[in-house]
């Protein structure tokens, strides 16, 4: 659905003739010419266009319309990669072709005398290369007889051995660390000759080791041109500001531009199962649910469908005031429901049964969270305290610290080290739970919200003068960007994370419309309207990248995907979105 069929028929194939590159349709021209007439006409010499080059020698001269690629080394790592893709003879090809040999011939005899092990001729040819200094030659010495020290104690030579390390490595005057150690390991000799496998084995490791020391020049580096293909993509990526596609839809065929209409901003799916302002939702991690709850006392778990579109799965009922959060467990098997003031239930996935409540006597939650690994719950409490449970119930901890006001948000990291929570009106606390140890985020203004990074290093803190901050938490905190455009002065208003690499920053708003930004520009890319009340939070589904929801006080909750639909078929699509589900009612355990 809403895909565009290509009705027009496949380009036909054609065989090509041997004589002038293609055949009659009918297929039955018979073969002319010889071999090399076929190679010279394919279809690719007749498409190919040649290359822009300068004058001069091969080593000197350039190809390419700016003149900066030098053709010596272009032919060398297209030479050096067909070789690595284990094309052989077409690698040999290109270097008779040329007249550019992948090496030099003094670094073809080198390497190849490193392969056969013959240590001491390929000493003296690596001084007969060129473009080494002093130091390089000593280096790459070293590892060459040190080998050769190792491959004569594996077959016992233990005085030809020794004299190698006197005669040969020590003079050398480098890494004495190492050659103390080859002088212990004469101590303690083998017990069995090595094998012809452990010394080609050893020897491929020094060529690996030779093509790191040796200058780029002298040995071409393994993967050079893959590294830098890839190198070309990923710049193209990173200045994509509408960037929100996978690595494999990158192409090499044309400059990587995503446009913004790879961003979720067409109205997909309208979910009218509250019957009252819906103050938040949250995706799960795997991506399978979404879950919302309402000013109308529920939470409801939204399932999504193979074709992308939701339905409800289970309506969780029993709390007796506006559940103000819901959220997944790390396992995405459970979820907690914070009622306002009120208590937290603890709700099975599957069942949409209540399977804990918690509570303490007096005091009632403002904010709740799990462990790290799901085996326990925190909340920011009435009193200004912190409480921590066990999942049945049994409380664990409870402090209060320096705090000023209720905890209107709090969080802990995946790995459980940290616990993050608003302390003051305007101060953010991680505590260290290991060390016992705070650091604080002051901020300018009253702190609203906040939320976490997937990769717990980034806080996107939302302020009451209608700003939204991303703090680097990694080390001293510091504010890396702001984000400016939303509409907020009453109202709690929740932002977030999300596409690719979380590289775009989402908020709701008071004027009743979701805000996008670019996340490492802070630059406003697009805004999104169709709510009729303030947006109060949204979420990025963290495995479909063109998914995101909203929820808003007009009592509904809008599934947000690409711009593939035309207007009328959207406004079908969304009318015929509601769907059934059971009801469950929690009385508390």
């Amino acid at each position: 659905m809403g895909v565009v069929e290509d009705t027009e028929p496949p380009l036909k194939r054609v065989k090509r003739d041997e004589t002038n590159g293609f055949s009659s349709a009918s297929g039955n021209s018979s073969v002319r010419g010889s071999s090399s007439s076929s190679v010279t006409n394919s279809l690719g010499d007749l498409m190919a266009r040649p290359l822009t080059t300068s004058q001069g020698d091969d080593e000197t001269k350039t190809i390419g319309s700016k003149g900066v690629i030098k053709k010596s080394e272009f032919v060398r790592l297209i030479t050096r990669t067909l070789y690595s893709l284990g094309y052989g003879k077409t690698g040999a090809m290109l270097e008779e072709e040329s007249g550019i040999p992948l090496h030099h011939s003094f670094v073809e005899t080198f390497l190849q005398q490193v392969k056969e092990g013959k240590w001491d001729e390929s000493v003296v040819t690596l001084r007969r290369i060129g473009m080494l200094d002093e130091k390089d030659v000593k280096a790459a010495s070293f590892l060459l007889l040190e080998q050769k020290f190792l491959e004569l104690l594996r077959f016992d030579k233990v005085g030809d051995a020794l004299a190698t390390l006197r005669n040969e490595i020590e003079p050398l005057r480098i890494n004495t660390k190492r050659v103390h150690e080859l002088a212990s390991s004469l101590i303690i000799l083998p017990s069995t000759s090595g094998s012809g496998k452990e010394n080609v084995s050893s020897r491929s490791k020094v060529l690996e080791e030779l093509q790191n020391l040796l200058p780029a020049s002298v040995v071409i580096p393994e993967k050079r041109l893959e590294s830098l293909v890839e190198n070309s993509l990923h710049i193209q990526r990173d200045a994509c500001v509408f960037h929100n596609t996978l690595d494999s839809d990158l192409s090499l065929y044309s400059d990587h531009q995503c446009g913004k209409h790879q961003i979720p901003s067409q109205t997909v799916q309208i979910l009218e199962s509250h019957t009252d302002e819906v103050w938040f939702l949250q995706f799960s991690h795997n991506g399978r649910y979404l879950a919302s709850s309402s000013k109308d006392q529920t939470a409801i778990i939204w399932e999504i469908n193979a074709d992308g579109h939701m339905s409800l799965k289970h309506k969780l009922v029993g709390h007796q005031k506006p559940v103000t959060a819901v959220l997944w467990s790390p396992d995405d098997r459970q979820v907690l429901t914070c009622g306002a003031e009120e208590d937290i239930r603890r709700w099975d996935v599957d069942s949409g049964e209540c399977v804990h409540t918690y509570e303490k006597c007096g005091i009632g939650p403002i904010s709740c969270g799990w462990y790290a690994d799901g085996k326990g719950i925190i909340a920011g409490m009435t009193d200004r305290s912190i409480c921590m449970w066990d999942l049945d119930g049994r409380e664990m901890e409870c402090w209060k610290g320096q705090r000023t006001q209720k905890v209107s948000d709090i969080a802990m990291t995946d790995d459980g080290k940290w616990l993050v929570s608003v302390c003051k009106d305007s101060v953010i606390s991680l505590f260290d739970r290991e060390a016992s140890f705070e650091r604080l985020i002051e901020e300018e203004d009253t702190i609203t919200s906040f939320s976490l990074s997937n990769d717990n290093k980034y806080l996107l803190v939302n302020l009451i003068n209608q700003e939204i901050r991303l703090w680097s938490i990694e080390g001293d905190p510091k504010i890396v960007t702001r984000y400016k455009g939303h509409k907020r002065s009453r109202f709690l208003i929740r932002s977030c994370f999300g596409g690719y690499k979380q590289g775009f920053i989402a908020s709701g708003s008071e004027d009743s419309q979701v805000y996008i930004w670019h996340r490492s520009t802070g630059k406003l890319i697009v805004e999104l309207p169709g709510h009729a009340g303030a947006v109060n939070c949204v979420s990025w589904s963290p495995t479909n990248l063109h998914m995101m929801a909203s929820a808003s006080d007009d009592g509904t909750i809008r599934i947000w995907g690409l711009d593939r639909f035309k207007p009328h078929k959207q406004e079908k699509q969304v009318q015929g979105s509601s769907s059934n589900g059971v009801l469950h009612q929690c009385n508390g355990n």
